[in-house]
């Protein structure tokens, strides 16, 4: 376990620049946060590590693109007794959209596919598309399958309202499960064991029923992968090599990727699992650790396949934050960022807060409950890592672990409160 006094010694690092984040520092005070109040964080991932409900974590916080807090606390790997690093790796799922939602965006700039261009016209397979309906009959609930109204649209996609989920609804689960998807890739979102490309597996996701009519849901699941495999047709790249050389390389993200080689495996973050019964390490296989390290490294997942750092992450989010450009690299337009970043679902998503093109975007501070402004946009994986930034406010925060499941945990929620309670100017002051 990472002792108090370890959080101190980081707080002091910070403050002199020492630590191996990439982003510029600042003295908290300067940015309107309160040293004395960011040391909250601190304590509070320190007994979440001392009290067994986490097996470490990493957190970083900017203001106006500056860092005014990090930290590492707890074990990468307590059986193996290796402290937590700011520079350690973390399996980041559903993080991974964010990724790919700006390598569609990139190629739309480019003018090489349109938001409103049918998702057909690369793989032909989603030309004529089913939707499974539970309906009532004389009482009885009966699944019939029947014809997608019209073809789902790159913005479908983009904003999870094509109707696809991760198949593992009663009424689609079995066909999906047939198909190597759904129940068969963990809760539908797993691809690292896969041992063909991404696009093989996308076309027979086209000859399965969605579960709802496109454009009339928001449901959760497929759609960025399908994005990917659209990335890929397009460019004429695979994802990694698109991402490599068009997002990671410019952005100085050097320490994400799709799969870890087998002499980096002790960087990278062990998952635990938080249950009725404590916090135990997670089994090997897709609700687990997984086939990241030493696995076949061939389907790479837009919609939850990619490994990451707190410092790479954070530097994605602050060129977003920036109007898409970070230390000289332009990898947006600021308008194209302004688009994905405003709500494009009406209230399918919620009633306070929308989705734009790739992130959920805070609406109603207020009536949602929440801290943060109005224009917050922000998303999660499912290891319980999770992430926001507010451009009203100029706050990037990044929060990772490897949690699963993490039944109860309240982690992600603090985070967010313990941020904004050491704001010590009105936001955007």
């Amino acid at each position: 376990m990472c002792h108090p006094l370890r959080a101190t010694l980081l707080l002091s690092l910070f403050a002199h620049g020492l630590s191996a984040q990439a982003l510029p520092r600042a003295v908290p005070s300067s940015e309107g946060f309160s040293p004395t109040r960011l040391a909250r964080l601190s304590g509070f991932f320190q007994e979440s590590v001392d009290s067994n409900r986490v097996g470490g974590v990493v957190a970083m916080v900017a203001r106006h693109g500056k860092l005014v807090f990090e930290g590492a606390w707890g074990m990468t790997d307590r059986e193996a007794k290796r402290p937590m690093q700011l520079t350690t790796r973390f399996r980041i799922a559903s993080q991974s959209k964010a990724v790919t939602s700006v390598a569609i965006m990139m190629l739309i700039e480019e003018g090489r596919l349109g938001l409103n261009d049918r998702v057909s016209k690369f793989i032909p397979g989603f030309a004529s598309t089913t939707v499974s309906t539970t309906e009532d009959s004389a009482g009885t609930k009966v699944t019939r399958i029947v014809a997608a109204k019209r073809r789902i649209s790159i913005r479908d996609l983009l904003t999870h309202t094509a109707g696809y989920s991760y198949g593992t609804e009663p009424s689609v689960s079995a066909l999906y499960a047939a198909e190597g998807l759904g129940p068969k890739a963990g809760w539908g979102w797993y691809f690292a064991d896969k041992q063909e490309p991404i696009c093989s597996s996308i076309e027979r996701l086209a000859t399965l029923p969605a579960v709802a009519q496109p454009g009339e849901k928001y449901v959760y699941g497929y759609n960025t992968d399908i994005l990917g495999c659209v990335v890929e047709r397009v460019s004429g790249m695979t994802l990694a090599e698109f991402f490599q050389q068009k997002i990671f390389t410019p952005l100085k993200m050097s320490s994400t990727s799709f799969c870890v080689k087998q002499e980096q495996a002790p960087l990278l973050a062990t998952v635990y699992s938080l249950t009725a019964a404590g916090l135990t390490r997670a089994p090997d296989g897709p609700l687990g650790q997984g086939d990241y390290v030493g696995g076949p490294c061939i389907s790479y997942s837009g919609g939850a396949g990619l490994i990451s750092t707190a410092g790479d992450y954070a530097r994605l989010l602050q060129m977003l934050l920036n109007g898409g450009e970070l230390d000289g690299a332009r990898v947006l337009s600021p308008t194209t960022v302004a688009l994905m970043t405003r709500n494009h679902v009406g209230t399918l998503y919620g009633s306070n807060s929308g989705f734009g093109l790739g992130f959920a975007v805070l609406q109603d501070p207020g009536m949602e409950g929440v801290y943060g402004s109005a224009g917050l946009f922000s998303w999660g994986g499912a290891y319980h890592s999770t992430y926001w930034a507010d451009p009203a406010d100029g706050v990037v925060a990044v929060f990772m672990t490897n949690l699963l499941p993490a039944n109860g945990s309240l982690l992600q929620d603090r985070f967010r409160t313990l941020v904004y309670q050491a704001r010590t100017t009105a936001v955007g002051h």
